[in-house]
């Protein structure tokens, strides 16, 4: 029987994860590792969880550019999902090191429309898009966003 020396006893080192932040291309890359309690039994990635991944990079999006979400909260506005598409490619499963993407593709009117890209290693999993609607929070009725904050949804990085 081999002994193993302490250099083969020894797990592999983890990979540390980029900052998050803008990209190239005026989107933001958001990374994360996924967790146990994120897949199924067989070890996958469940796919509830992508949604939850987008609404984090959506935030970093805004963190990003400075657009106060929690301010237009405050003025009596609200950004909810109207529409949200995902196409799953391939699987993505425990402990994988995953980078979530947004960009903004559209903002006009009340209308926002968000495209994202999930990828392990360049190989893309999952894209997706969300629409959104600014909407006055007590009516319900739809708002037109303020140019100052579609500029900043839109402009480049």
């Amino acid at each position: 029987m081999v002994e193993p020396n302490d250099e083969q006893s020894k797990p592999p080192p983890r990979r540390r994860l980029p900052r998050n932040g803008p990209v190239a291309d005026d989107g933001i890359a958001l990374s994360v590792r996924v967790r146990y309690f994120e897949t199924d039994q067989m070890g996958i990635v469940h796919h509830a969880n992508y949604p939850v991944w987008f609404e984090a990079a959506r935030s970093e999006y805004c963190r990003v550019r400075e657009i106060d979400y929690r301010g237009m909260e405050a003025d009596g506005l609200a950004l909810p999902v109207v529409a949200l598409n995902v196409r799953y490619l391939s699987a993505a499963h425990y402990e994988d090191e995953l980078y979530i993407r947004a960009k903004v593709v559209e903002c006009r009117r009340s209308l926002l429309r968000i495209h994202y890209s999930v990828s392990r290693d360049e190989k893309t999993l999952a894209t997706g898009e969300t629409l959104q609607m600014l909407i006055e929070r007590a009516s319900g009725k739809a708002r037109t966003f303020a140019p100052e904050i579609a500029e900043r949804f839109l402009a480049p990085r």
